[in-house]
C-alpha cells in the first residue's frame, strides 16, 4: 500500500521590496535580515518531516529561503525550478512604492478598473483608510475584490489561478509516480491561488487571505 503523499508549502521570508512596501511581482528583491530569520524559522518548522523533492522558483528569495529548510533534509534528493510557482506579474507597478501608488489614486493618476485589483498587495492600514478616503467604501470594495482584470504588462488573479492549477495538477501525477513528498518554496500570490483551489475556496474568501512568512499549510494527497 503506497503512503499518504505529503505537500509543504511556504512563503519565502520578507524582502527588501516587502520591507519598503513595493509591488514586487517579478522583480529579483533579495531576502532582508528578517526574511533570513524567517527562513529560519520554516526549516524549525519543517525539521522533523520527511520530503524528498524541493521546489522553487527563479527568484532568489525563493531559493535563499528554501536553503536553510534544506540543511535539516539529506533525504531530499532533487530540487526541481518551476515557475508558475512564481508571484504575480505586477507589470508595469513593479517596483512602485504603495505611498506613491495611493497619491496616484487619489489624483485619479491610474485607471482604477485596471490597475485597482493590485490594492490587494496593500496591507498598510493607514494607507488602506487613506485609500478608503479617496474612493469611497462601496468603490474601493468593488476595486480591491477584483480578479479577472490584468495589471498592463502584468496578470489578473485568473491568469495566476490557470498557472498554478497547470502545476498542481502536474504535481499530484508526479507525486503519485513517483511515491514522494515534496516541499515547496513560493510567494504570496500563488500560495493563495494554490489554497483557493486545493481548500476549494470562493474567490471573496481568496483575496482576503494574508500569506504569512512564517506558516507552512500542509496537505495530503
Amino acid at each position: 500500500m503506497k503512503r499518504k503523499l505529503k505537500i509543504y508549502l511556504f512563503r519565502h521570508g520578507e524582502s527588501e521590496y516587502n520591507r519598503d512596501h513595493r509591488f514586487t511581482g517579478w522583480k529579483d528583491a533579495k531576502l532582508t535580515l528578517k526574511g533570513e530569520k524567517h527562513a529560519k524559522i520554516i526549516a524549525k518548522k519543517l525539521r522533523g518531516k520527511k520530503f524528498e523533492v524541493a521546489i522553487h522558483t527563479r527568484l532568489s528569495r525563493s531559493k535563499d529561503t528554501l536553503k536553510p529548510v534544506l540543511k535539516y533534509h539529506p533525504e531530499c534528493k532533487k530540487i526541481l525550478k518551476d515557475d508558475r510557482m512564481i508571484e504575480r506579474s505586477y507589470g508595469i507597478l513593479a517596483g512602485t512604492k504603495h505611498e506613491d501608488f495611493i497619491e496616484r489614486i487619489g489624483n485619479r493618476e491610474y485607471n482604477l478598473r485596471v490597475e485597482g485589483d493590485a490594492l490587494e498587495n496593500v496591507q498598510d492600514k493607514k494607507l488602506i483608510k487613506k485609500i478608503k478616503k479617496f474612493l469611497g467604501e462601496k468603490e474601493y470594495d468593488a476595486i480591491h475584490r477584483g480578479y479577472s482584470v490584468k495589471v498592463p504588462k502584468g496578470e489578473s488573479f485568473m491568469d495566476v489561478e490557470k498557472r498554478v492549477k497547470n502545476f498542481i495538477i502536474w504535481l499530484k501525477k508526479y507525486m503519485k509516480k513517483n511515491n514522494v513528498n515534496v516541499v515547496i518554496s513560493a510567494h504570496g500570490n500563488s500560495i493563495r491561488l494554490f489554497r483557493k483551489i486545493m481548500e476549494n475556496a470562493s474567490r471573496d474568501e481568496t483575496v482576503k487571505w494574508f500569506i504569512p512568512y512564517d506558516k507552512v499549510f500542509t496537505y495530503s494527497i
